[in-house]
């Protein structure tokens, strides 16, 4: 079906495709196709953090465009708010089919230069199915899991050795390709390794010499990967892995596996800073975690360590971080949010003190990251059920697009009751979604209790609601 779709694209769309046979003589970039049940008129295509352009659909939600001349690599198809890597080449006219109720099983590329960015999707979803995988056989010992690992490593390269055989691809994509599957190792490594230190020590000392010798091979200036999720999950997962490790050594009583922990997100921004030269990588890594940890802050003395450390590192974005503290001396400990505005799904306005009076743990949510989200309201709805005595309270904080909360809403078959959004503030979503990881305690009073955790799956997690609930 899918196929046939595709060709009825492709044949009765007459302007989707107009090449030439040689793709190196021509420097335009075409990318067309069909979004079936889309959630919004448009597609988005940028790069990194920058869009490049925004191609509308028409009435049979087609599209179909060509796009400015841009370099060779990795750039995101972006459908809010769901979004995939699409690999472009100067000369590429590349057909996108997806339908928005399985977005990444359903996405197919095809078309001339088509090939690389069906390569990274397999690898995606492959990589998907890893990280599972990890959380699978995290208890298994190093041994084994060095076996596993191996394996995988060895069969995508005897695969990826295979497309170079039977396609023509570029040396630029062939260096991008090779890089990612070893960078897919790499990161499996690196979350065993973290998975084992923290939940199953016992297996520490059972950890092969060689286990990580993997580390040495990390380039923390990699420009051609630098927007690539597979590059940036490794060299965030090896951060966090480094500051556990870390801990343990020099601080065996500090509660070393809290990650939202100031001394925690010290040590990663430490090490980005010393590891790489490279300014779009590097404050990358420093822009998520002091975001994070002046979010975290309880108090304007834990707040100040924060400012004083971004200083001492020469942060580039001081003036935004500084903006985003001056907001966060809303949010400390003991500070009420009762008239804060927030609305309900009719587009109401209301404050906090009118919707809660009881305990409550209040969690934020995006729907530019559906993978969070689907996987918040999954541990919201087990733990609500889990401890009734709590009120559980979602608020989506895409400023300004109500319609699109209800919609992702509805496609999800989310009930609302319980879930507003942000109102008007005086700063922007870019700034709300800073508070993407933060739970707030509130007591009967709409009273900030607790302020510094993130949403859990873990038993710590659950103490705390339990600790909560006691006191």
């Amino acid at each position: 079906m899918r196929k046939f779709l595709l060709f009825s694209i492709i044949s009765s769309v007459i302007f989707f495709i107009s090449c030439k046979n040689d793709r190196a003589s021509n420097e335009n970039i075409y990318i067309g196709g069909k979004i079936i049940n889309p959630n919004t008129n448009y597609i988005i295509i940028s790069k990194g953090q920058k869009p490049v352009d925004t191609v509308q659909l028409n009435e049979n939600n087609e599209f179909g465009k060509y796009l400015p001349k841009l370099d060779a690599g990795i750039y995101t198809f972006q459908h809010n708010p769901e979004n995939q890597i699409v690999y472009l080449e100067p000369g590429d006219s590349i057909i996108v089919w997806v339908n928005t109720y399985d977005f990444d099983q359903s996405l197919n590329f095809s078309g001339r230069g088509s090939e690389e960015s069906s390569f990274l999707l397999d690898l995606f979803l492959r990589n998907r199915a890893n990280n599972n995988l990890v959380l699978d056989y995290y208890k298994i010992k190093p041994e084994k899991f060095k076996k596993i690992s191996d394996s995988i490593h060895k069969t995508r390269m005897t695969e990826f050795n295979q497309k170079v055989k039977d396609y023509d691809l570029s040396e630029n994509f062939l260096e991008l390709a090779k890089q990612s599957i070893d960078y897919e190792f790499y990161d499996l490594r690196e979350r065993y390794t973290y998975l084992i230190k923290k939940y199953n020590s016992d297996y520490t000392d059972l950890i092969p010499e060689d286990f990580n010798s993997y580390r040495d091979s990390i380039d923390f200036n990699n420009k051609l990967l630098q927007n690539y999720y597979v590059y940036t999950n490794t060299i965030d997962d090896y951060l966090r892995t480094r500051a556990l490790e870390y801990c343990i050594e020099k601080h065996k009583d500090r509660d070393c596996y809290n990650i939202s922990n100031f001394q925690n997100v010290k040590r990663r921004a430490t090490l980005i800073d010393s590891l790489s030269n490279t300014p779009s990588i590097k404050n990358k890594f420093l822009d998520i975690l002091l975001s994070k940890a002046v979010t975290m802050t309880s108090n304007e003395e834990d707040l100040e360590r924060v400012l004083n450390f971004a200083k001492s590192i020469n942060y580039a974005n001081l003036a935004e971080i500084n903006k985003l503290a001056e907001i966060q001396t809303n949010y400390f400990i003991g500070k009420s949010i009762a008239d804060f505005t927030i609305l309900d799904d009719n587009g109401k306005e209301m404050t906090y003190k009118d919707i809660i009076d009881r305990k409550t743990i209040v969690y934020f949510w995006s729907t530019n990251n559906a993978r969070r989200y689907l996987w918040q309201f999954k541990t919201i709805q087990d733990l609500r059920e889990k401890y009734p005595e709590l009120d559980f309270i979602g608020i989506n904080l895409d400023i300004g697009q109500h319609k699109k909360w209800l919609q992702v809403m509805e496609e999800n078959n989310y009930d609302t009751s319980n879930q507003y959004q942000l109102s008007n503030r005086s700063f922007d979503e870019h700034v709300a979604t800073k508070y993407l990881y933060r739970i707030n305690f509130l007591d009967k009073d709409a009273v900030i209790v607790k302020g510094d955790e993130a949403l859990s799956t873990s038993a710590e997690f659950e103490s705390k609601l339990l600790e909560f609930i006691n006191n």
